[in-house]
Formats: C-alpha cells, structure tokens, sequence
C-alpha cells in the first residue's frame, strides 16, 4: 500500500530526512509519532505528492514519486482520505455542502452524491447534523465531519495529521477509535500524533520518526486480561 524506500528530502538550509525506510500494507494501522519538527507533517506532504523527495522514492498504491505525472496526481489523491488538525472545512457551507462540495471536485455522479454524503455521516455518527453550519459544531463534531470528507470516496489510505491534537483527551480517544473502525474495515491508516498517551492505549504498529529515519518502535502486545 505504502513504501517509503531511501527517501532524502530537505526545505533550503533545512535537513529533515537522510534515508526514509518504512512500509505499511493495505488494511495495517500505524502511529506515526516523532517530537515537533521531526517531519511528520512532512511525510504527510511526500505521501500524497504535495512536495517530492531530493532522492529515494515513495510508492503509494502503484503511484511512484520518481514517475508519476502531474495528470496523475488527482488521481492518486483520490485513493487517500486526510484529516487534518485544524478540520478544514468551508465556513460558509453546511455539513451537507461541504461534504457536497467534494463530491462534485472529484466528478462523483450527481445520482450518488446523495447517497454517499448520508452513509458518510452515518459512519460518523452525524445524520442529524446535515444541516449545521460548521461555527454551530463542537470540535469533536468538526472533526467527525472532516473524517467523513475523508472517507466519502472510499479511500486505499488515510492520512491523519495530528487529528486529536485540538480536542480534550476524551474527545481524542472518541476520534480514534472512530478511526479504528473504519481501518477494521480494511481501509489503511497512518495516523500521526504527538500524543504519547493516546498511543499507549492501542495495541498497534509504531512508526518513529527521528534523526531523518523511520524506526518501527514496537508492536504492542494486547494486555491480558484476568
């Protein structure tokens, strides 16, 4: 699903990765963690093709980073869902239209738009709120709709960057385990965090970004219980 293989990439006057080397197979959730500036929004931007690395390459679902044209690019972007911190949604539009909005960008027949907006809110726990207005939502409820987004094309990939990093702790844990659920049904997930505590709660990959490397930390066992 995800490769990274031997990825340099640097902003001018600023290294931020030597040699990348990570994978992530369809269907696998990973944390991806790493202190501030380590480059994890960084990656993000490499995966989905925003900026390119100097050398190495990132594969996403058969698209190559050293190949792939500028045609191609939409196309690889719609294989990916990505959630973002700051949610990221259009102030000006009700939950229906923004989710509307999206369809219509990536040529979704008009038939089906309808349909796949409510079974996207119905994922998330939000048919009720179709028609609030994104000022009128708490940030839990804007960070449900920005994950529908993410999803209402049925993506290979989700990309969080730190989804949870502006919502209270209980709010958090509710936004990935909804997350969780949607990789149980097979759609991979890189979700990146600073949120040590957050992660400790989950039997999952880790991914650890540091000193322009990837290093899977540990895969944690599940605890017993009595």
């Amino acid at each position: 699903m995800l490769t990274s293989s031997h990825v340099e990439f640097a902003y001018p006057g600023q290294p931020v990765f030597s040699d990348l080397n990570f994978e992530l197979k369809q269907g696998e959730f990973s944390f991806l963690i790493g202190k501030s500036g380590a480059g994890k929004s960084t990656l993000l931007q490499l995966i989905y093709m925003n900026i390119f690395p100097v050398s190495g390459y990132i594969e996403v679902s058969g698209y190559n980073s050293d190949n792939i044209s500028q045609n191609d690019i939409p196309f690889l972007r719609r294989k990916l869902g990505i959630v973002f911190q700051d949610f990221r949604l259009l102030e000006d539009r009700n939950v229906y239209d923004n989710l509307e909005f999206v369809l219509k960008v990536t040529g979704v027949r008009k038939t089906d738009i309808k349909k796949k907006i409510l079974n996207a809110l119905a994922d998330v726990g939000l048919s009720h709120k179709r028609n609030q207005m994104p000022q009128n939502l708490s940030g839990g409820e804007k960070q449900r709709v920005a994950i529908a987004r993410a999803i209402i094309n049925e993506p290979k990939l989700i990309l969080a960057d730190e989804p949870t990093g502006n919502l209270d702790p209980e709010t958090s844990e509710e936004i990935l385990n909804l997350i969780k659920k949607i990789n149980s049904g097979g759609t991979s997930v890189l979700f990146a965090t600073h949120n040590y505590e957050l992660v400790k709660q989950f039997d999952t990959k880790i991914i650890k970004i540091a000193d322009g490397k990837a290093v899977e930390v540990k895969v944690r066992k599940k605890a017993e219980t009595a």
